[in-house]
């Protein structure tokens, strides 16, 4: 959908600020809540959040017993990122650019999309 890669020296909820613009909500009008983990919560990131439209920002924080637990819109998230990672550009950070790695990014994702669409429509 949206993909912004930045430096690792910028917060998590700072970051977040650069995906949630004007384009994103007219392009993406169906969405009604945005889930994030414990690192964007903040007033900033609520502000920015407000400002965009009728989005909720919806704070899934971990399970405080040290054992695993599967929570639900947290798994969404982690089942993605480890998708992305099975590429071997993408395993590493090799890239120079962020733009380079953003690329490539919006390539794996579209290739596991196909694979999706077209495994359940191959013809006999």
């Amino acid at each position: 959908m949206t993909i912004v890669v930045h430096a690792a020296d910028v917060q998590d909820r700072d970051g977040a600020r650069l995906v949630l613009d004007r384009r994103t909500r007219r392009r993406f009008p169906f969405i009604e809540r945005i889930f994030a983990d414990a690192g964007y919560q903040g007033s900033q990131l609520a502000a920015a959040v407000a400002k965009t439209g009728t989005w909720t920002l919806e704070i899934v924080k971990r399970n405080e017993l040290h054992r695993f637990v599967v929570l639900p819109k947290r798994w969404i998230v982690e089942r993605t990122l480890a998708w992305i990672s099975r590429n071997r550009r993408l395993a590493r950070d090799f890239e120079r650019y962020a733009r380079t790695v953003a690329a490539f990014i919006r390539l794996a994702m579209i290739r596991l999309m196909l694979r999706r669409l077209t495994s359940s429509s191959r013809c006999s």
